[in-house]
């Protein structure tokens, strides 16, 4: 099932989502809804907060840049509760957009390795060194788990610049190809 997706100004966005239980309602069904909103959507990324839920989930298939970023082929994850739990100290600055707010893309820093610990859709424990675009696509989906959204990541000046945009997203007349749930 295609869910909304929740835009810049819903509240669910800014909250530090609850860690998922084994025994979570749905949780496989959840997961199928979740990656066929995000293939509806065109994007590689979505975390529960977005549809919605605050619970730290998140699904991933970045294989759809795969062709600009090869360590992104086959590069399909669920994570349940997933934790950084290191980053490198070198970063890479690269544009990113965000499902939550269509229309906007700007320039991000971010880790060029990380090391991830989550559960995956069995409940499985996992934990992986990713590096690259991948790398990028697990902070941002992961930030907003903790209740932030990449544009905190940008300058002060940048947001200004996008504060037409950012309106327009929170009043829900942004124009958007996929399903929306803006605030207004």
């Amino acid at each position: 099932m295609i869910l909304p997706i929740y835009t810049y100004g819903q509240a669910v966005l800014r909250k530090k989502a609850e860690t998922v239980g084994k025994d979570y309602p749905g949780l496989k069904k959840l997961i199928d809804d979740m990656f066929e909103t995000m293939y509806n959507a065109e994007g590689i990324g979505l975390a529960a907060p977005q549809i919605g839920l605050s619970i730290r989930l998140l699904v991933i298939d970045a294989d759809l840049v795969s062709e600009s970023h090869p360590e992104c082929k086959d590069f399909k994850r669920v994570m349940i509760n997933p934790e950084i739990t290191e980053f490198s100290r070198e970063t890479i600055l690269l544009e990113e957009g965000c499902l939550s707010f269509p229309g906007i893309h700007e320039k991000v820093s971010r880790a060029v390795k990380i090391h991830v610990r989550y559960r995956d859709r069995d409940f499985n424990e996992q934990e992986e060194e990713v590096e690259g675009f991948s790398a990028r696509v697990v902070q941002h989906e992961c930030e907003h788990l903790e209740g932030e959204v990449f544009i905190d990541d940008i300058s002060p000046i940048r947001r200004q610049l996008n504060k037409s945009k950012l309106n327009h997203i929170i009043k829900g007349t942004v124009a958007c190809s996929y399903k929306i749930k803006p605030v207004g």
